[in-house]
């Protein structure tokens, strides 16, 4: 089907569409280069992009689309990994809206669900019913249920539960026409006779021809044809979305495991760990799934997973993990114990742990589900790319395929990693190639075409999960025979005769070079940048850095991305910042795109929560992106006098504090409140008050402040603005607790502010100005041995984290930088023997206890719960996304209202379901101020909570 040509014509359909729909519909170049990209290695700009609210929408979307000629391309998370979700087409995005479940019909164990929703919420919420979807691709909590089925995905489990087909019950389409059908047994509209026909037809060419082998996503799902009750839904299996547009799916269901336990066996060498997967199927585990050595090394390597290797001892070349289930933790103990004496039996020679509590497994499980992200965070051009990860062969034949493909691998002068569903012959072989040259491009069609050679040698096929997109489309004919290829043909006409769903999947595909991302025509351009992007090899590497995976669109867990989460909009995530970002460098947006409205309304929502910089698997660092940005922009467009405002804070409030309390008087009145929302505050907001007694007035007049202590032992205590002017107490309470341990505190008059405000601004030559002061003025503590603490996450992990990108190569920067804590990162890690020195009071209090981003983003929480645990304090990880206040977001007019819908996502009911007895214990300012504006309830800073614990 032909594309609309002329701006003209397009500005008619876009007219058309938001006229007759009340879907958002989104025409503008930014939205177009934000869907223009999946997880694959292919890079399209559609036509329009389409977010439908109700089923009408997606009838009335066709409809319009029908009547301009234009095809028409269902997308749900864009998780895709062989270009499914990307093409020049009306893009209809499922995921904002329709992400609702319908019905769950527990007795019967179905659920029908709207397309958009993703699997792992779709899940979360069957829990109450002890029921689950059973196939569980890596990616089910970015995968929306439409995508799992249209690429007819499974996981780990797919030796209990088969493919996403398997269980499909039925589905309302909306057809070609615009007209929704009900596909079911039996029933399927207009199509039902013509199927019919089809599948007398060719049953015995189907029954003699079509690969036996069953864990299988390429080309149509011919299987069902055979099937005795034929159900026409289950053809969307693996469809990606060339049949229609799905308004809602009912779904069987499977009842959820009671008991599980894992055995992790550990082999010197990838072919030994294939040879044992069918001695270990023998045993009937539920999941059999391997990691290799690339892998494991790249785990190690990222502060965010580098923790959960505990399970791995010394450097193995395979680690298989075998999970078992059953009704008691006794029975899978057993069963656990029992492959060890069957392995044994066979003499097969491996490393032997189990993972049998809930943490164990769960660590584990998010290594093997962050494989590909992590893969993709290699920093240099070549890739560990897609284009054979999914061939799939029977077990029987697995370690042969794998020799086979090794010695392939080999002879392209590469190598590459191996992971995934062994149990199931399912294994995603990424090798490393460098597509940005055209020996890359060469190099991957030819491992393709030698792969699917390996695929047909074996009786398997080229797409175990994964699916053929634009990356193996073009093989079809060549994998399954002219003959089988012909149905295949005429099942896409049957449904679709003017071509108009995702044309160019499945069938009538383009080669698979054409349209890359990249390629040997691909160039980046240099602009001055205001931070240090060396280790990401320029900022364009950095922005490249993004595979497409979409992490960042996770929801209900972690804090990654907060924005998103809020929106549930593309434009909102990490993944779109970085694809903008990329776009303009590489000179597909115009350059003055840099310093333009559309990019800023792009990087807006993003509140530098430095989540992704852990959470994302690739490493994407998105604040340090917009901090990048803004500098950019700033000088283009110049700074507010909001931004100014915010930005020297510390300066102000110094200024404030001279005449204070008359300062609180002026900044509070009704005249100041009536002022503030004219340079974009919003009126609902307070300013804070100043303290008439600042924390270094308390310092330099208490009786200790100048008494050495015997012991020689010195530490800095950094006084930010918040102490130094706000909240004094949580200073007080710091310098208790580190005298408390044996502690002498310095405080150094002549530090001035972190420079964080300015940084979130992108004023990143002021901010500079600061840290210089700063490593000046600390420095020589440090030469000293010396460590600087402090109370405010946000200030004391700027040290460590945007001080070196501000200051590369200063001495006394990096010296202050690898020197500067947390008070409780300090007290439970390098003072844990002096920390013993406190004697703790015998109760303690409950505590909720929620951590700032940037600590639980860059150190994790475990230091604050252990210390006040060993307090006294029954304490609870509130393990709730973002607060939503980010510094000064939550302040200004335009983010009030998102900043609240951030906090209203997991902390503010956590913290309102707390008994009134229960203390609210935080790290941070912003947390602070965030959870007494929208809940009422008072919090304390973890120093307060925990210089309250001592016994006097």
């Amino acid at each position: 089907m032909g594309n609309m040509k002329g701006d003209a014509l397009n500005n008619e359909l876009e007219a058309e569409l938001k006229r007759e729909l009340g879907a958002e519909i989104r025409f503008d170049e930014m939205s177009r280069i934000l869907y223009s990209t999946d997880a694959s290695n292919y890079e399209i700009e559609p036509i329009g992009v389409v977010l439908p609210r109700t089923a009408d929408d997606l009838a009335g979307a066709v409809q319009i689309a029908k009547r301009f000629n234009v095809a028409v391309l269902p997308r749900g998370g864009g998780t895709s990994l062989a270009g499914q979700a990307v093409g020049s087409a009306l893009i209809v995005d499922t995921s904002k809206y329709l992400n609702k479940i319908i019905t769950v019909d527990a007795e019967n164990n179905t659920v029908r669900t709207e397309p958009g929703i993703y699997l792992q919420q779709l899940n979360d919420n069957l829990k109450k019913f002890s029921l689950m979807f059973g196939p569980d691709p890596s990616t089910a909590r970015i995968a929306t249920v439409g995508g799992v089925v249209g690429n007819n995905a499974t996981g780990a489990h797919s030796i209990l539960y088969g493919m996403a087909g398997d269980n499909v019950e039925s589905c309302r389409l909306v057809a070609a026409d615009g007209d929704l059908v009900d596909l079911r047994v039996k029933s399927a509209g207009s199509f039902y006779p013509r199927l019919s026909v089809l599948k007398k037809k060719y049953s015995k060419l189907i029954h003699k021809d079509f690969p036996k082998h069953w864990r299988r996503a390429s080309g149509y799902s011919l299987n069902y044809f055979m099937d005795k009750d034929f159900n026409p839904a289950k053809l969307l299996a693996g469809s990606e979305g060339t049949l229609g547009i799905a308004s809602e799916f009912t779904l069987n269901l499977v009842k959820r495991p009671e008991c599980t336990g894992l055995v992790v066996l550990q082999f010197a060498q990838i072919i030994e760990a294939m040879e044992a997967v069918p001695v270990i199927l023998e045993k009937e585990p539920s999941a059999v799934e391997l990691i290799d050595k690339m892998l494991i090394e790249l785990t190690r390597a990222h502060p965010g997973f580098t923790h959960l290797l505990t399970f791995i001892k010394g450097s193995p070349e395979a680690v298989l993990v075998v999970e078992f289930y059953g009704k008691t933790k006794k029975e899978v103990q057993i069963k656990c114990r029992n492959l060890r004496t069957h392995l044994t039996s066979k003499k097969l020679k491996c490393d032997i742990r189990y993972a049998l509590t809930d943490e164990q497994q769960s660590q584990v499980w998010q290594v093997r589900r962050a494989g590909l992200g992590l893969l993709m965070s290699r920093r240099d051009s070549y890739k560990p790319i897609p284009c054979i990860e999914d061939v799939s062969v029977p077990v029987d034949k697995l370690s042969s395929y794998v020799k086979d493909i090794q010695n392939t691998i080999s002879g392209f002068d590469t190598k590459a990693a191996f992971y995934g569903h062994a149990s199931a012959g399912c294994l995603h072989i990424r090798p490393l190639v460098n597509l940005k040259t055209n020996n890359g491009v060469r190099v991957m069609q030819e491992l393709t075409v030698q792969a699917m050679e390996l695929a047909i040698k074996y009786g398997g096929v080229l797409s175990g999960e994964h699916g053929d997109g634009l990356q193996r489309s073009d093989l079809n004919e060549k994998l399954f025979g002219a003959k089988l290829y012909s149905v295949m043909k005429e099942i896409k006409s049957i449904f679709d005769p003017e071509n108009m769903f995702n044309p160019g999947k499945i069938v009538d595909a383009p080669v698979c070079t054409e349209d890359l991302r990249y390629g040997e025509d691909y160039k980046t351009y240099d602009i001055k940048t205001h931070l240090e992007w060396k280790d990401d090899n320029g900022l364009a590497a950095a922005a490249e850095m993004c595979s497409g995976q979409g992490v960042c669109r996770k929801v209900d867990e972690g804090i990654m991305c907060p924005s998103y989460i809020a929106t549930r909009d593309e434009k909102d995530s990490t993944r779109a910042r970085a694809n903008a970002l990329r776009a303009v460098l590489s000179g597909r947006l115009p350059k003055q795109m840099l310093s333009s409205k559309e990019m800023h309304d792009v990087f807006d929502l993003c509140i530098s929560c430095k989540a992704c910089k852990t959470e994302c698997p690739s490493a994407v660092d998105g604040a340090k992106m917009k901090t990048e940005f803004l500098a950019n922009y700033n000088k283009a467009n110049g700074v507010s006098v909001r931004d100014k405002f915010f930005s020297y804070i510390h300066k102000l409030s110094d200024t404030a504090s001279r005449v204070a309390p008359i300062s609180n008087l002026i900044t509070n009145n009704i005249i100041t409140k009536l002022a503030l929302p004219k340079i974009g505050i919003h009126p609902k907001r307070a300013l804070p008050e100043i303290t008439r007694q600042t924390f270094t007035d308390w310092f330099y007049s208490r009786p200790k402040a100048k008494q050495n202590r015997a012991n020689g032992k010195k530490v800095v205590y950094f006084h930010d603005t918040w102490v130094s002017f706000y909240t004094p107490e949580v200073g007080k309470s710091a310098v208790k607790l580190l005298e408390a341990t044996g502690f002498d505190v310095v405080v150094v008059e002549n530090r001035t502010c972190c420079g964080r405000p300015m940084i979130s601004k992108g004023m990143v030559e002021e901010a500079r100005n600061h840290a210089l002061s700063n490593a000046c003025a600390l420095a020589d503590f440090v030469r000293k041995g010396i460590p600087v603490i402090g109370t405010e996450p946000s200030c004391m992990l700027t040290f460590r984290d945007e001080y070196p990108d501000i200051l590369p190569g200063n001495e006394d920067m990096k010296l202050l930088a690898d020197n500067s804590f947390l008070l409780e990162e300090f007290l439970y890690g390098r003072a844990k023997k002096e920390l013993s020195n406190i004697s703790w009071k015998k109760q303690g209090p409950s505590v909720l206890f929620h951590g700032h981003c940037h600590a639980r983003a860059l150190i994790g929480n475990l230091a604050s719960i252990n210390i006040l645990k060993e307090a006294g304090c029954s304490v609870i990880d509130s393990n709730a996304g973002c607060c939503g206040m980010a510094g000064s977001f939550g302040y200004e007019s335009e983010h009030y209202e998102i900043s609240k819908t951030i906090g209203e996502d997991r902390l503010f009911p956590t913290v309102n379901n707390c008994s009134t007895d229960t203390i609210i214990a935080v790290s941070g300012y912003s947390c602070s101020q965030q959870i007494e504006h929208f809940t009422a309830r008072k919090t304390k800073h973890i120093a307060e909570v925990l210089a309250d614990q001592i016994d006097s």
